[in-house]
């Protein structure tokens, strides 16, 4: 597919969006023969491009789609992963559910909220962290699971729940990647990956490289 050729009301709504931004924006509209399908990743990528769903971002995504504010408005909603709110550094989720629950999720939660000072669902005045807990994330073989912006740690017990927050503060990586977080904190995993993740985040989206929220883990 080409890359679509934007109208003059289309490109206004995203002038302030970065060249890459604009150029992916042109990418995905020209794979879809419907605009309004594209909605829900030019909803990704005003995520990244302003850190958060914004009102303005998805304002934008309803002048790119045709549809209108309020159909925008109710997809960014209804998905948990469109962040309507700015977030930290580092977007630190607990499943909950029934299997990291039974197996002492609550207890890594809490470890989480006393060790960054965050309670849960909020984000840290130093915008360092924001601390959530979330439904299951289908590795219940590996129970509790924590997620650090989307890379996956499997196995992880209060005390090491601990430690990885202490890393996050204290070396501030760039990139988080699920293979060196589950070699310093995991513990049991659901089973063995097959294949290596070279990539791990560099925000608090999931890392997607063709969008630019994803880098290679050193």
């Amino acid at each position: 597919m080409k890359p679509a050729t934007l109208s003059e009301a289309e490109m206004d709504a995203i002038s302030d969006w970065s060249e890459s931004s604009q150029q992916l924006v042109r990418e995905l509209l020209g794979k879809y023969p419907d605009k309004r399908s594209a909605v829900m990743p030019l909803l990704y990528v005003s995520m990244i491009e302003n850190g958060y769903v914004t009102a303005e971002g998805m304002k934008s995504v309803a002048v790119l789609t045709g549809l209108t504010g309020a159909q925008v408005q109710s997809v960014a909603s209804f998905y948990s992963m469109y962040k309507r709110e700015e977030l930290g550094k580092y977007l630190v989720s607990v499943c909950t559910s029934i299997s990291c629950f039974l197996l002492g999720a609550d207890d890594v939660l809490a470890a989480i909220e006393d060790e960054t000072g965050v309670p849960d669902g909020e984000t840290g005045h130093d915008g360092t962290f924001t601390v959530e807990h979330v439904e299951c994330n289908g590795a219940c073989g590996g129970a509790p699971v924590v997620l650090v912006n989307y890379e996956m740690v499997e196995g992880v017990t209060a005390e090491k729940a601990r430690e990885l927050v202490k890393w996050l503060r204290d070396g501030g990586p760039d990139v988080v990647g699920t293979e060196e977080m589950q070699q310093l904190f995991g513990g049991a995993k659901s089973f063995d990956w097959a294949v290596r993740e070279p990539e791990g985040a560099v925000l608090p989206v999931p890392a997607f490289a063709p969008y630019g929220s994803a880098r290679g883990v050193k």
